[in-house]
């Protein structure tokens, strides 16, 4: 923070005389325009392919590279702030990132890339590489398949590499994040050959520093390669990604040890020890081929791979008493490595005219295998440290306490092998107005786990399989307006009974769990904007033991989470200049047939009852310049399941402003930024799969970037 003013003065000295040049006034234009952040209701829909959202019965956005270049977003996470339907969170103890969508998760380790599940690196992405983020609202399992990792019950993310465009690119960028965190990045596009058959796009990053959040450092590096060539008939592009990150200090999510909730630290105070860090290095790359076969007909397939290494030691710190800030500290070391493979195959066919048809034939393929161990540094009898919320203890690391697995030597603790075969038909009438979807998947799970402490034997196999339907309608009565309603399903790897003595069923292989999904809505493209409205449904299945008699019990699928509500977006245009990116989402998301009646109708936890979003940009006419603005807003949160404790509603403000200068002959973009411009410090998030813990705010954050187009 200390070095912002003075970076800030020197974004917005440039000279300015050659915009009184009419040939450099348009290059300002053209440069504000081609720099415009924009969201879009299309993207791609798994076996469907790419689909304007008006030709879908589901709710999809994408976000597009403008706004990742524009905003300087350090993760993932970060760009998803945009979206008024989505709220980010961490999980596993460490700096993994986890998506609340619909009230449920979507982990960073089923992310989607270009389509595949696995191929993206996992916990912490880097956002330079991609063209665009697309979000589906609703449960995909038909669409994208069954998530590896077993979520995407209420949403997905699928992420998309960028390619050479038509316009040759090339393009420096130099980027500050407070409070002392730099780099830049290099993007270069071009095409070659007759008709630009063959294209190259090289990109990549480097940033390094401490961020705003007192002692956290972050180092990333990534690069990207995409080749691609096409004729009349055939396309053919391969995507090839390195991404290497490592974070020190990195603030710790809170648990919650006490029966009220502790006050909020400072914005930029950090609870962590020095010495917890996480690095994370991914290898990856994806091949896709298409091929015409004719006008109506097209044959494809993709392939992906991914090689991930990490290690970290993680820290955790538990309230225990909330009015002093008193904690127990503890920490976690693992080591891991993960070798993933994914496949799809398709024909897509297009027949007739008065009644169209869009058939998708298929099946898909993935492959995971993943090596890890770890030792819990908890100290003698699981003790863990002295600490303190407010005013934390530096320690040594503590003693190893528990070990499971080859620390030097990961040996393999599960392989995934997940098989589909899919068929939909799409059936259009009265020209397309009237769009009637159909499909099913066959898909089959066989999840192979290891035990630590054999040195790696067979410690079970799950082997099962399930068919997900789906079935949407969309009806255009007029131009610009489309109704739809969907019926579609998630699935996730079903439980298996604890072995418990006093289970009657204990190790019995639950068949997937599929929650199902009903939804209807409506899309209105009018006066520049692009309006979405979508009432929704989910019901998901929960597991736990009921009295058989006896003194014994039985597991089973008894118990139901049941996540309804209302989204809404707008996002467009209205008038030239002025760009919003707006909406909410209200979920109620409810426990339904809990075991004894405990908890019925209890609100799930971590689900904020609204959320919503409004940014908007502003191009001042004949200056050059772009004012934007951004509030979020995030409602209370349930914080445990007896709902005795909840998070208030929080609110934050962004500004920020772009500058467009001219520099022989070229255009110079400078922007300048703040997050959380009050500063404010607030629980952000009380999402956790494991227990009560809670994710403290972003503090204000100073960002500024200079870029030019060679």
């Amino acid at each position: 923070m200390k070095y912002a003013p003075l970076l800030a003065a020197s974004l917005f000295v440039p000279a300015t005389t050659a915009l009184a040049d009419e040939p450099a006034a348009d290059i300002v234009v053209t440069a504000q325009r081609t720099n415009a952040t924009a969201v879009s209701d299309e993207g791609s829909l798994g076996v469907l392919g790419a689909k304007r959202g008006e030709d879908v019965p589901f709710m999809v956005r994408s976000y597009n590279a403008a706004l990742i270049l524009n905003q300087q977003p350090l993760t993932l996470g970060q760009v998803l702030e945009n979206d008024p339907t989505v709220r980010t969170s961490y999980g596993f103890g460490n700096a993994a990132e986890q998506f609340v969508i619909r009230g449920f998760a979507l982990f960073g380790d089923d992310v989607g890339l270009n389509g595949l599940y696995g191929i993206a690196p996992r916990q912490l992405i880097a956002p330079e590489l991609f063209e665009s983020v697309q979000v589906l609202n609703g449960a995909s399992a038909f669409l994208n398949g069954a998530a590896p990792g077993g979520s995407a019950v209420g949403g997905s993310v699928n992420l998309q590499l960028k390619r050479a465009g038509e316009q040759p690119l090339t393009r420096a960028t130099f980027g500050y994040t407070g409070d002392r965190h730099v780099g830049g990045s290099l993007d270069l596009s071009r095409r070659f050959g007759a008709d630009g058959a063959f294209g190259v796009r090289i990109n990549g990053a480097y940033r390094s520093g401490d961020v705003a959040i007192d002692g956290e450092f972050r180092r990333t590096t990534t690069l990207g390669a995409a080749f691609d060539w096409r004729d009349d008939n055939t396309r053919v592009a391969l995507d090839l990604g390195y991404q290497n990150v490592e974070v020190r200090g990195l603030r710790p999510k809170v648990t919650i040890g006490t029966a009220t909730l502790p006050a909020v630290p400072a914005a930029s105070a950090n609870y962590a020890q020095p010495w917890t860090y996480t690095r994370l290095r991914d290898l990856f790359g994806v091949l896709r081929i298409e091929q015409d076969l004719g006008d109506k007909a097209m044959l494809y397939a993709t392939g992906g791979l991914r090689d991930g290494r990490e290690e970290g030691i993680y820290g955790g710190i538990t309230v225990l008493d909330a009015a002093t800030g008193a904690a127990n500290g503890n920490a976690l070391y693992v080591p891991r490595t993960d070798n993933n493979a994914a496949f799809q195959a398709g024909l897509r066919v297009k027949l007739g005219q008065a009644v169209t048809q869009e058939i998708n034939l298929g099946g898909a393929a993935v492959w995971q295998v993943n090596r890890n161990a770890f030792d819990f540094l908890y100290g003698p009898g699981f003790a863990g440290f002295a600490t303190n919320l407010t005013n934390p203890a530096t320690v040594a690391i503590p003693a190893s306490a528990f070990v499971g697995g080859n620390l030097a030597d990961p040996f393999p603790i599960s392989r995934t092998r997940l098989l589909s075969a899919f068929a939909a038909d799409t059936v259009g009438l009265w020209g397309d107005r009237i769009l009637l979807t159909g499909g099913v998947r066959l898909q089959d799970m066989l999840v192979k786990s290891y035990n630590y402490y054999n040195g790696g034997q067979l410690d079970s196999v799950y082997d099962r399989s399930a068919l997900t339907p789906v079935a949407g309608l969309v009806i255009k009565p007029v131009t610009g307006l489309a109704l739809f309603a969907n019926r579609i399903e998630g699935l996730q790897q079903g439980p298996t009974a604890p072995l418990d003595a006093t289970v009657i069923n204990a190790g019995q292989v639950f068949a997937p769990v599929r929650s199902i999904q009903y939804e209807v809505g409506g899309k209105l493209r009018a006066g520049g904007f692009d309006l979405g409205l979508s009432l929704f449904r989910i019901d998901l299945p929960v597991g736990y033991a009921v009295d058989a008699g006896g003194g014994l019990k039985r597991f089973g699928l008894f118990g139901e989470q049941r996540n309804q509500g209302v989204e809404f977006t707008a996002n467009g245009e209205p008038v030239p200049g002025l760009r919003v990116i707006s909406g909410l989402s209200v979920v109620d998301a409810r426990l339904r047939r809990t075991s004894g009646g405990v908890n019925q109708g209890n609100r799930a936890v971590g689900v904020p009852e609204w959320t919503a979003n409004a940014g908007l940009e502003w191009d001042v006419p004949a200056t050059g310049f772009t004012l934007t603005g951004r509030v979020v807003h995030t409602g209370r949160q349930a914080v445990n399941v007896a709902n005795t404790l909840s998070l208030p509603e929080w609110t934050r403000f962004d500004l920020g402003a772009r500058y467009v200068a001219v520099v022989a002959d070229k255009p110079l973009t400078l922007r300048f930024g703040v997050d959380n411009v009050a500063n404010r410090r607030f629980w952000a998030s009380a999402f956790d799969v494991f227990s009560a813990a809670l994710l403290q705010g972003q503090p204000r954050t100073v960002r500024a970037s200079a870029s030019i187009d060679f």
